[in-house]
This record gives structure tokens, sequence and C-alpha cells, in this order.
């Protein structure tokens, strides 16, 4: 595309903070560290996780960048950012989570492939942009179509970037029509984040943004938009990202059995504490985030410090002031819920997390249930295992504590 390009090398990569966990150098996969991913309710851009395929594109001459919009329409349109811009405004405050969030969970029941998360992948950012269903309208689309007078189904985004999985093809997904005329879904074609104009590694100078479903269908670095009849046949929808029963492997796998996943489950996971942590007996603040995927609100978020013997509710909050309601009109459908609650940690304890959403669907509990092979949707209750630091202190052991 004219002012834009992906580069074949790592050479020219942008800056990053120094203080992300590096999962991955080329292509560039990094997460935050978990206390400072919950420091505040809008995830700083530089601590936003960072999911890439390939070398991050290159805007040459930002005049000459365009997004075409093509494939079952009655006429092919060209999109400069100045046209993109001229249409109506939205600010829509949207976590992003990637579906392999908490793979490393996974890992540890059996081995799995993709980049090692944590807990890590996900942010929750400000978007600012034009809607997609506004920007369909300029095509002939109206909003709410779920086909159009050509046949047309989906929308599918194709990027820039190029990456090895489509064999040096650009990445590229798709949404129901349904959902991308819908302006209640508020997909946007963003150029904003957190107020700020978008940086290389979140998708300069464009980006889509679909909120409540896996990060992988918010393409990045927009090169155009298709109408088509079909969803989209590119590698990430096709044959990857999708949920398979622990009984699949890579010697029976099917692909075509399963539909692409799109909406993210209910998931939360701790934030102030990790295994490794050795802290007082007594009074310990545990915190951390809880979203569901669909615009589905968080219920419930329980705590237990006995492995789930006993439940205590914790208390859920967004924006400052603002009580949160689950559904709400003053809540942020799309974003998360942060968490907190002031327990008394017993020695040698074991702390876990679990979500209700506003459907009532709630965390399964154990990781082995939804093991995949792919190590996507890892949604398993949240459990941290501390050290007492007395305990610590009365043993002569570098890495265990044994009581009577």
């Amino acid at each position: 595309m004219p002012g834009l390009t992906a580069p074949a090398s790592y050479s020219d990569e942008p800056p990053r903070h120094p203080a992300l966990k590096i999962n991955s150098k080329e292509p560039f996969n990094a997460e935050p560290h978990r206390s400072a991913l919950v420091s505040s309710y809008i995830t700083p851009v530089d601590f936003f996780y960072k999911r890439n395929h390939g070398p991050i594109p290159i805007v040459d001459d930002l005049s000459r960048y365009s997004v075409s919009i093509t494939g079952i329409v009655n006429k092919n349109v060209q999109l400069s950012m100045a046209d993109i811009r001229s249409l109506p405004k939205y600010d829509v405050t949207a976590t992003l989570q990637c579906a392999g969030n908490r793979r490393t969970a996974m890992s540890k029941v059996r081995k799995v492939r993709g980049v090692g998360w944590d807990i890590s992948a996900l942010g929750n950012a400000t978007w600012g942009g034009a809607k997609l269903s506004d920007v369909l309208e300029l095509v002939g689309i109206p909003k709410l179509s779920s086909v159009t007078s050509l046949g047309g189904k989906h929308v599918e985004f194709v990027s820039v970037d190029r990456c090895k999985e489509e064999k040096g093809g650009p990445y590229k997904a798709s949404i129901p029509l349904k959902q991308a005329t819908d302006p209640e879904a508020d997909v946007l074609l963003a150029y904003e984040m957190n107020g700020e104009t978008l940086n290389r590694d979140h998708g300069y100078p464009l980006r889509v943004v679909v909120p409540g479903v896996i990060g992988a269908r918010s393409v990045k670095w927009l090169d155009s938009i298709n109408i088509i009849e079909e969803e989209c046949q590119g590698f990430f929808v096709q044959k990857d990202y999708k949920m398979f029963p622990p009984s699949v492997d890579w010697d029976n796998i099917n692909w075509s059995t399963r539909r692409p996943q799109m909406d993210f489950p209910v998931q939360s996971a701790i934030c102030t504490l990790e295994d490794v942590d050795v802290i007082k007996e007594g009074k310990a603040r545990i915190a951390g985030y809880a979203v569901s995927g669909g615009g589905r609100g968080i219920e419930r978020v329980d705590i237990s410090v006995d492995g789930g013997k006993t439940w205590v509710e914790a208390h859920r909050y967004q924006k400052s002031n603002v009580p949160y309601i689950s559904d709400g009109p003053q809540s942020d459908k799309w974003a998360w819920v942060l968490f907190e609650a002031t327990l008394d940690v017993p020695a040698n304890a074991e702390i876990v997390a679990k979500a209700v959403d506003s459907a009532a669907n709630v965390q399964p509990e154990k990781v082995e249930d939804v093991w995949n092979l792919r190590g996507i949707l890892n949604t398993s209750w949240h459990r941290i295992k501390i050290q007492n630091s007395s305990c610590v202190g009365r043993s002569k052991m570098a890495f265990g504590c044994f009581w009577p």
C-alpha cells in the first residue's frame, strides 16, 4: 500500500518500555508485570501488551495512506485518513485480550504451542475513531444489516503486516456483517489510543478494534476491508484460535470441525501476588482484574484463601467515584473490572479467584478441563500459592516450607 509498508527485517523496531516481560524478540511479544497491569483502570500505552507476528510496519507518507473497501460491493472505495477523520468520532473504552492469555499455566498440564503468556496479555484502553457502521454506509451498506443486497455476510480486515503463518501473505480476520453494522457493537476504525495518536506497536496509523472478542480479530495496520460471502479463509481464522477438547492432539486435529473463536469467556486473575511471594501471616490485599466477552458485565468476583473451600466476595470497581453495576448504563460494558479484598491469609495459603458474569457464566475450576493443544482460553480459577515469612525463617530449605 502506498504510504505504509511491511519491512522484511527487524532492524527498525520502535522503542519499548524496559520493564516489559519479553516472551519473544522477533517477532516482539511482551507483557507488563502483573502488579503494574492493575495499577490503573486505563492501561498506559507503554504497559499495554504487545502482540506481533512480524516486523512492525512503517508509514512512509501518511498523506498517501488509504484504506480500500472492496469485495461484494457496488463500488470500490478508497478512504484516506482525512476521510475517516471526517466521520463522527467515538471514544470506546474496551479491554483487548490475547486468546493465549494465561497459556503458561496450561502448558504445565501438557505441552501446548504458542507464545508463553503469563496473566498480562491484555489491557484496557480508550480507543478513538470512526464506527465501522458509519464507514460501511459509505459503500451503501445500511446499519443493522445481516446480509447485503449482493450477498455479503462477513467483513474481512486485511493488514499490511506480513507473517510466516500466511506464507508471507498479510494477516487477516473477519467478523459477521451483523456485528460490523451494529452501532451498539462499537466496532471502530481507531486512530487514537488513550487520547493520543496510535503508536506503531498498536497499529499506527489505523487499526480495527472489535470489543468483546479475542484480540486476534482487532486487526492492526489496516490495509483493506473486504465484504465477503463466507468468513475469512485466512490462517488465523481457519487454522488457529479455535477451541478443541482435551482429547484432540496434533495427530487427530480437524480444524474444519470447530468455529472460529469470537467472544472471550469470563476471566479473572490475581495481580498483587505471585507463587514466589513470601508474605507475613495476617491481613493481605488481594487485587486483580475480571472481564467477560460480548459486553457482559462482571456480577461477582469470589476470593478464597483456602484453595476454594470457602469464599469471600471482592469489591468491584471501574472508574473512581462511580459505583460499578454489572450492565449498568454508567459502566463500561466492554472494559474489565478491577477487584480487591483485604483478607486474613493463613500460613502456606492457596489463594484463588473466580469471576461470574452477568449471564451467570462462571470460570471452570480446573485448567485440565479446558486444556487444548493451542493453549487458548485458559479461564480456569486463578490460583496463587504463597509462603509465610515465619515459615521461611524457620526453614533451612531454599525453596520450600514444611509444617508438622
